[in-house]
């Protein structure tokens, strides 16, 4: 039987925590790191590195995906739809349903799937960027 290994307290680890849910800016880890460092002079990327990895694992942030070659993490666990921008790399929370339950089951006892967790993720290019352009 494997038991959970128990976490102690951090305040380091805490913070990260913290910063993470706090923004929607869907931070690195270089980010988290750069916002806590004036705090915690201490402070290690790596550490930052290591509890993203964890509270990703434990399910308390969210994982995007890799972004201009920076993993960018989410504190909103909920199920919702990301977009991508593929000129300033922002990544921004897009509101609405675009798959539904339903089609999900569907497609999967047509498939013979079972479906643990899903994401819609949509690339191109944000509002931001199209003003720049015109």
């Amino acid at each position: 039987m494997q038991t959970e290994k128990k976490r102690n307290y951090s305040r380091k680890r805490e913070a990260i925590l913290k910063a993470v849910r706090s923004t929607t800016c869907h931070p690195t880890a270089d980010w988290v790191y750069q916002q806590l460092k004036p705090e915690y002079p201490d402070l290690s990327l790596g550490t930052v590195y290591r509890n993203l990895t964890q509270f990703k694992s434990d399910g308390v942030i969210m994982s995007v995906g890799t972004v201009n070659g920076q993993e960018r993490f989410d504190g909103n666990v909920r199920p919702h739809t990301h977009f991508v921008c593929c000129r300033c790399h922002g990544v921004l929370d897009v509101p609405g349903d675009f798959v539904s339950e339903n089609e999900v089951a569907s497609a999967a006892k047509k498939m013979g799937l079972k479906v643990e967790s899903g994401d819609v993720i949509l690339h191109g290019v944000c509002a931001e960027c199209l003003k720049r352009e015109n």
